[in-house]
């Protein structure tokens, strides 16, 4: 074996996208799933819970947080996973609801960190639909709970974070000094209408419209410039924004000047280089890895697997033979995790 790849035998990997959902949580989704509705959450919440055709592909795994899981990390060489509460999270409920079954989602997460020590680390879920009490939730879940950042799935009843509302939750992750991971869920209803044919309302295109929209909604807003020391994180090969950096550059302007948006304190691509990373997760492909380090830097680019929903042993594949440096290789695999959700 060359000493190229024995560097990559030994290259720690940390997975940075990885879905697990509770009991308690599984039930209120399968509820949602069987009842009539037309938001575009609705048909994943089908495939993976309502009865028939009965239990998915999709379900053992996520709710085993031991057995099943560790074992498919064991056989792929994964080192650490850092686990998240699958979408659409809790923010489809009601805001109490969400706020208990948020709350008793960390609770469990962090349960599973304690049983399997340097295995785990976790995002912390919380109900965007009571800012205050998320507000609240998100500073137990860093300060006592010891979890490594939060998740939040896009938009909370067709609204962003960018709205004033909202605020709270974002004072709380910069304080903090906590990532958000802005995961995908079903496009919000002003989008919803052209996904709904052929498929386009999942991984193969809605997500990534709906979670770039989110993205660009927070630099365009100026929210970035209240809270400068925030930090974001986009999966999927950050859903694409930073390959329309330039032109964000050039039309953010002229819309400043034509009165269409305010006028912000950097240019859209520095935000994207100052509060923004990026996860690999679900876009296996070398090309794309190339151009999201010259776009952004290698320290802003982590690996991620996106289990249960992709399989693992080609994420890894896809990291060991990445044509890159073995520098930039140990940043994407582990380094960049470490820092950015403070993992040990």
């Amino acid at each position: 074996m060359s000493d190229h790849a024995d560097q990559h035998e030994t290259l720690r990997r940390i997975a940075t996208e990885e879905a697990f959902v509770i009991p308690e949580v599984a039930a209120a989704h399968k509820v949602i799933a069987e009842a009539p509705g037309t938001s575009l959450d609705i048909p994943l919440l089908r495939a993976i819970y309502a009865s028939p055709p009965g239990r998915s592909v999709f379900l053992d795994r996520l709710l085993d947080l031991d057995e099943l899981r560790i074992a498919d990390m064991d056989a792929n060489g994964v080192d650490v996973e850092l686990l998240s509460l699958t979408a659409p999270g809790v923010q489809m409920f009601d805001a109490d609801t969400a706020t208990g079954l948020a709350t008793l989602a960390n609770d469990r997460l962090a349960e599973a960190i304690a049983r399997h020590p340097g295995r785990y680390a976790g995002l912390a879920s919380f109900a965007p639909q009571s800012p205050r009490r998320a507000a609240e939730e998100m500073r137990r879940a860093i300060e006592d709970l010891g979890l490594h950042g939060f998740v939040v799935n896009s938009h909370t009843n067709d609204e962003y974070l960018d709205h004033p509302k909202y605020w709270p939750v974002l004072e709380a992750a910069e304080a903090l000094g906590a990532c958000i991971y802005i995961h995908p869920r079903g496009a919000s209803a002003g989008l919803a209408d052209p996904l709904r044919d052929y498929g386009l309302w999942a991984a193969m295109w809605g997500y990534g419209i709906e979670t770039s929209t989110h993205a660009v909604r927070l630099i365009a807003s100026g929210v970035l410039d209240r809270f400068p020391r925030l930090q974001l994180c986009l999966g999927h090969m950050g859903e694409a924004v930073h390959f329309w950096a330039w032109r964000l550059d050039f039309m953010q302007r002229r819309n400043a000047d034509l009165g269409w948006g305010p006028r912000l304190e950097l240019r859209p691509s520095e935000y994207l280089q100052r509060n923004f990373v990026i996860t690999t997760s679900g876009l296996e492909s070398h090309l794309a890895l190339d151009f999201s380090i010259k776009a952004l830097g290698a320290e802003r680019v982590l690996w991620a697997i996106d289990y249960p929903y992709q399989p693992t042993a080609p994420a890894v594949a896809f990291l060991d033979s990445a044509p890159i440096s073995d520098e930039e290789r140990a940043l994407v695999s582990h380094r960049n995790a470490e820092r950015v959700f403070h993992i040990a």
